[in-house]
């Protein structure tokens, strides 16, 4: 991976490796060479030359640590789209242009007296980062238009907020070399290409990150071990830590006196609860951003509704607590103004943006979840008023019931809110006092953002046993692969074209669209781009799972990534003869059968003697509990799908009716013909006849052939595949990888040797997503969906299975699913 980065991005690379060697020969990268930063640094009192020597160091090893991720991410992609050259040309003029125009800022705002300004006079900064910054802005204008508002909107965000809030030079440079690349970009960068809208689920991203963003300011002025931004006073007002004992001796020595008793409550908090309940307005911000980047309702209004209050709260402040300093007219009004109209501007662009975010709840889920937190504040209410009355004698000065029912609401303010707004009457001393006092507000907004986030990430899709025929009526009428079927399954919901024509059978796992098969209609390109703003409109991310080659061509000029998850074998029964060295596994089944006395019979499991469903059931469970692990679903069936309408079972019997193995069979339609079957479900008695599933299966392809069937399909194996050659890509090294490492638990590749003894054709099967971001969650989405029912246990059980990986073997005796 190493040597491949190199050879993709070999500028990169290079400056990396004498940026870091610099750093640590010279002892910049523990940041304990001040003089030698003093020297090499850029700033308003340096020589000229400084601005090219400031590029090969960093200002200590977090900065250090943050370029070298920065130019990893946005180097090779620069290096492949424009050359080695100009991706030189361009970080260098960034970080030169924008040094110099940073520099230029500084020396504009001591002459107007501006103090943030002023106190960055004399300064020097150092780092890459600068033209970092500048290269990725200037990249965006080479990059597709999602990707070129994403980068854009977070890089820009960043950048300010580290400049308005931590304050420093290096700040106010990264800022103005992001300036610089976007200048470089305009002019050298953009290209002609027409203008695109952006897209329904787009829209939604943006505006959550820009909520997102919007929360990140007074964490970082908090987390800042020394903030000097014009907002850094901002941090005070949300955020604020336990007061200095200087600070309160000088506050308690005056006439404030309620101001001196809140302060003293304010350094009596523990750490932790202070930091949590002070990260409170930011947290509550980033949950709203995710419920608004998947269109939900709720989360437009509360956002809405925060934005609204904070902006007044933050006007309140300004006008009856804030301590305007002795400063220019310019500074009080930037930085008194900026917090107000922050969060005024944000709630412009909800408004503007309102149609976008039309995602409701259910009734019952609203309803379940204003039940939740009215009994959480309930209980932790009667908890803190009654509890904190036992033990009133841990407070000092001991408060009655009315005095502890009046401090209630209190209990639910971050500490920072406290300072002039609520006054605090009393503290706590003991352990349970401390307790109640410090923690009931803790537990209610962690409880209360837990359920905000579970109300973004859960779908409720809705669909109706009308929609289910429906679908299974145009699966007859058009037919389609051969896992067309599995549409039928329990579980799935359905979309259909304007039409009705065309049907996607899907599930909705972790707000990922997963689709089993193929579309069901004529209008496949259609229904595939119907179904994608079906999904955006609802938050999803749509996925099309186990599609065979003619979907996937269709969709590429949509834009679509594809990924092969899996090989279809297929009996082609016209051309089929048990003739020849190759069929001779099968012969031996067939003649090791015929002298065990073991037949093959058709029968449908919703039919069938209790005595032989019983025998099913326990061959079933039998497996399972050999495994130790849960059945796999999704498109892998099990029990249940034996009673579908249509499905046909062969079992392998002996004289004493002792079943030996079972395997059932799908029907796969045409013009309302049947015209193939699946083979899906496959079990094998422990102890049984070992050949059972060769037998089954040449003797199910003999009788169906008989019957004017054209093909079988033994099915598709996940994660195996057959190598024809070519190279792949990352991510399909990456499902390779995966499967090898779960052929000791599930055996996809054992069952894939397996069945090439049938001598099949082999058809790939593709996994087609829209969005590369989403793959992560993609990824679990498919796990959940093929192992719905995996517990703790199981997994752990998995995970050791997984890392001991013994030597995998073929099994013929059952389904490996």
């Amino acid at each position: 991976m190493i040597g491949r980065l190199f050879r993709t991005a070999p500028l990169t690379c290079s400056f990396l490796i004498v940026f870091w060697s610099v750093g640590a020969l010279t002892g910049g990268v523990a940041g304990s060479e001040h003089e030698l930063l003093a020297w090499i640094g850029f700033g308003t009192d340096s020589p000229l030359w400084t601005v090219f020597s400031s590029a090969l160091w960093s200002m200590d090893l977090l900065g250090y640590m943050a370029t070298t991720v920065l130019l990893l991410v946005f180097g090779p992609l620069a290096e492949r789209s424009l050359g080695g050259l100009r991706t030189a040309a361009i970080f260098l003029s960034s970080h030169v242009i924008g040094s110099l125009l940073g520099v230029g800022v500084v020396l504009i705002g001591r002459d107007v007296h501006w103090s943030w300004l002023e106190s960055l006079a004399g300064e020097v900064a150092a780092g890459p980062s600068i033209g970092g910054v500048g290269l990725a802005l200037a990249l965006t204008f080479r990059m597709p238009p999602l990707w070129r508002r994403r980068v854009r909107l977070l890089m820009i965000l960043s950048v300010l907020v580290l400049t308005l809030y931590s304050g420093w030079l290096e700040d106010l440079l990264r800022l103005s070399g992001g300036v610089s690349g976007l200048l470089i970009g305009a002019l050298f960068l953009k290209s002609g290409a027409v203008h695109r809208p952006r897209a329904f689920q787009e829209t939604r991203v943006l505006v959550a990150l820009l909520v997102a963003a919007s929360a990140l300011g007074p964490v970082v002025a908090m987390m800042s071990p020394s903030p000097n931004g014009p907002l850094s006073w901002f941090a005070d007002v949300v955020a604020v830590v336990q007061p200095s004992q200087e600070d309160v001796d000088a506050w308690c020595g005056s006439d404030a006196v309620e101001v001196c008793r809140t302060m003293l409550v304010q350094l009596s908090y523990d750490r932790f609860p202070a930091l949590v309940m002070s990260l409170l307005p930011a947290l509550l911000l980033l949950v709203l951003a995710e419920g608004l980047r998947r269109g939900r309702r709720f989360a437009w209004w509360s956002a809405l509704v925060f934005n609204v209050a904070f902006s007044a709260f933050i006007g309140w402040y300004v006008v009856d607590a804030a301590q305007v300093p002795d400063s220019g007219a310019l500074e009080i009004v930037f930085s008194f103004s900026v917090p107000m109209l922050a969060p005024l501007a944000i709630t412009a662009v909800l408004l503007l943006t309102r149609k976008h975010f039309a995602v409701r709840l259910p009734r019952h889920a609203v309803r379940k979840f204003w039940r939740f937190t009215a009994g959480s504040v309930a209980l932790l209410s009667a908890l803190y008023v009654f509890g904190g009355y036992l033990v009133r004698d841990q407070f000092s000065p001991e408060p009655g019931f009315a005095a502890l029912l009046a401090d209630l609401p209190a209990r639910f303010l971050p500490p920072g809110y406290l300072l002039g707004l609520v006054p605090l009457q009393f503290k706590a001393d003991g352990f349970a006092g401390t307790l109640l006092f410090e923690y009931t507000g803790v537990v209610f907004w962690l409880i209360v953002l837990a359920g905000l986030l579970m109300a973004s990430w859960r779908a409720w899709p809705s669909s109706c046993e009308k929609q289910a025929a429906h679908a299974r009526e145009l699966m007859r009428r058009y037919g389609g692969s051969s896992l067309s079927y599995m549409t039928t399954w329990r579980g799935n919901q359905y979309w259909f074209t304007p039409d009705g024509e065309t049907a996607i059978a899907y599930r909705v796992v972790a707000t990922i669209a997963l689709t089993v098969g193929d579309p069901i209609g004529p209008a496949r390109l259609d229904a595939v781009r119907g179904f994608a703003e079906f999904c955006a409109r609802n938050g999803w991310t749509p996925c099309l799972y186990s599609v065979g080659t003619e979907t996937r061509e269709a969709v590429e000029e949509l834009g679509w990534s594809a990924v092969q998850v899996a090989e279809d074998t297929v009996i082609e029964l016209d051309e089929l003869s048990f003739t020849g060295k190759k069929w001779q596994d099968v012969r031996t089944a067939f003649n090791k059968a015929a002298k065990a006395g073991i037949t093959a019979e058709w029968c449908t499991y919703a039919d069938a003697p209790y005595a032989i469903t019983d025998q099913i059931r326990s061959i079933s469970a039998e497996w399972v509990a050999d495994k130790g692990l849960p059945e796999m679903g999704f498109t892998l069936g099990g029990l249940e799908e034996l009673t579908g309408d249509g499905v046909r079972c062969l079992l392998a019997v002996d004289g004493d009716r002792t079943v030996h193995g079972i395997t059932s069979w799908l029907p796969v339609y045409q013009d309302g013909e049947i015209v193939g079957w699946t083979l899906d479900f496959m079990r094998r008695r422990t102890h049984g006849f070992r050949g059972s599933m060769e037998f089954l299966i040449a003797s199910a392809a003999q009788q169906l052939k008989t019957e004017g069937a054209r093909f079988l399909s033994l099915s598709g194996a996940p994660l195996a595949r057959l190598d024809r050659g070519e190279r792949p890509r990352a991510l399909q090294r990456v499902l390779d990888f995966t499967g090898q490492v779960l052929e000791p638990v599930y055996g996809f590749r054992s069952l894939f040797a397996f069945k090439a003894k049938f001598q099949p054709s082999y058809r790939p099967m593709f996994m087609v997503y829209p969005d590369s971001a989403a793959l992560p969650r993609i990824a679990n989405a498919v796990s959940r969906a093929y192992l719905p029912h995996l517990n703790a246990r199981q997994g752990l059980r998995l995970a050791t299975k997984m890392i001991i990986r013994p030597r995998a073997r073929v099994t013929t005796h059952g389904r490996t699913n």
